[in-house]
């Protein structure tokens, strides 16, 4: 038996991601949601109702809810990543109990400030520590966990643990102000790891479906200096072959590339698609040479 040989440069990015990420977090638990009273999604936010209800200090309060949630998910894990999501858990309750006692950092008194520069470094934080191929939290392990036993959709067991954390928000402080803004922040954290993790795609899908498909895709080439893909098909009655163009444009090209659809044939199908991840281009030689110009 052969043992993985551990890659020590690409194990250094992961803990400079890290070190990075967990101190995002931390300051954006320390300096701007906590003070505040604005509650996060995940592990975190379970731990801040910890520290909000008892003298616990954050930082212990979060080891309490990750590390047992970690070891109860070590069989459904790889080691390295065990070992990576200890040291993100570890580095951010020391960074957090840190800032709060010795960094000095003003008051701030515009709940929105608070909820949007909280939410915005949390989630700069998080994605960094995913991209590192660790964890920020417990949550993620606990909605694998059920995913492999149950039918319940790690996203499904995710969303329900933030709405036990906003439903406990509601009983804790009996103000539906603190329950809305933590709403706000747990969207702006799930939405900076959403661009962050696909890079901020802005290109769209499209599918055309038009007899005039030959002319449509010369039109997209020259005006939209675009490549596709033609994928033949056949229509529900069997009788009837069809043409399927495929082709990716930037999310401000699709208002002219249906003008130029519509132009060309008015009873065509055009299906618009978010693209999560894109690898590679579809320029064609004119498109790329017009970009680098």
């Amino acid at each position: 038996m052969t043992s993985k040989r551990i890659n020590w440069i690409e194990e250094s990015q992961h803990l400079l991601k890290i070190v990075l990420g967990s101190a995002l977090m931390a300051a954006a638990i320390s300096l701007f949601l906590v003070p505040a009273e604005i509650l996060t999604g995940g592990t975190p936010g379970m731990a801040m109702i910890i520290y909000f209800l008892s003298d616990i200090s954050m930082g212990v309060a979060m080891l309490l809810v990750n590390i047992p949630l970690l070891i109860a998910g070590f069989h459904f894990v790889d080691l390295g990543f065990t070992i990576r999501s200890i040291i993100t858990m570890i580095i951010t309750a020391v960074l957090v109990d840190v800032m709060a006692a010795y960094v000095p950092f003003p008051e701030l008194h515009s709940l929105l400030l608070s909820t949007l520069y909280g939410g915005i470094l949390a989630g700069i934080g998080i994605a960094l520590v995913l991209k590192a191929q660790a964890s920020a939290g417990g949550t993620s392990i606990v909605a694998r966990i059920l995913a492999k036993y149950t039918r319940i959709r790690p996203a499904q067991t995710v969303l329900f643990m933030d709405m036990i954390i906003l439903i406990t928000v509601g009983f804790i402080f009996r103000d539906m102000e603190q329950v809305l803004w933590s709403m706000i922040s747990i969207y702006v954290t799930a939405q900076v790891i959403d661009k962050l993790l696909t890079g901020g795609v802005s290109e769209k899908i499209v599918h055309i479906v038009s007899d005039h498909y030959q002319e449509i895709s010369q039109t997209i080439q020259q005006q939209l200096h675009r490549d596709g893909t033609l994928i033949p098909g056949t229509g529900f009655n069997q009788n009837h072959n069809k043409h399927v163009l495929f082709v990716v444009v930037h999310a401000r090209r699709i208002p002219q590339l249906r003008n130029l659809v519509n132009t060309i044939d008015p009873n065509a199908i055009m299906v618009v698609i978010e693209a999560s991840e894109i690898m590679g281009s579809s320029r064609t030689q004119e498109g790329q040479r017009i970009a680098k110009g």
